[in-house]
């Protein structure tokens, strides 16, 4: 049977250093994300699109996702919780984002996948079956369910 799924992406814009990194990006910087979130149907069948003909509407996507990315990531600067920095940052600025990861692109990508996606869409016909995040025009990652 052939699957279908449906994809929407975000822009935000982000601040984080990658604590260990053996470069620049162990410094304070941002980057302006593209965050693609694709979703399929619980089941991942074409038979099983709703009754319009479609795995989930974009407005959905954007309501439960894109906008967790709004509320959450952007204009925000993310710190992991074991980065030495992490709190005199938070003493500097009470919007920090502590996170339970080292803030790479991958870590966040498998983030949003792993533990964004399945709250935000719950009570969905739908699931999030990737999140690609590009860090700059040219530099992305991609995280996808294995089934």
């Amino acid at each position: 049977m052939d699957k279908v799924s449906a994809s929407r992406y975000h822009d935000i814009s982000c601040g984080h250093r990658v604590y260990g990194h053996e470069s620049k990006c162990a410094n304070l910087h941002g980057h302006n994300y593209r965050v693609h979130f694709t979703v399929e149907t619980d089941s991942g069948e074409a038979n099983d699109l709703d009754n319009v003909g479609r795995v989930l509407d974009f407005s959905v996507i954007k309501s439960h996702l894109c906008m967790w990315l709004e509320d959450y990531w952007d204009h925000r600067f993310l710190v992991w919780k074991d980065d030495p920095l992490h709190s005199f940052l938070m003493d500097l600025d009470k919007t920090i984002v502590v996170v339970p990861f080292n803030p790479t692109a991958e870590n966040m990508a498998i983030y949003l996948l792993e533990q964004v996606g399945p709250v935000m869409l719950l009570g969905t016909r739908a699931k999030l079956v990737s999140v690609k995040i590009e860090e700059t025009r040219k530099c992305s990652v991609e995280c996808k369910t294995v089934i």
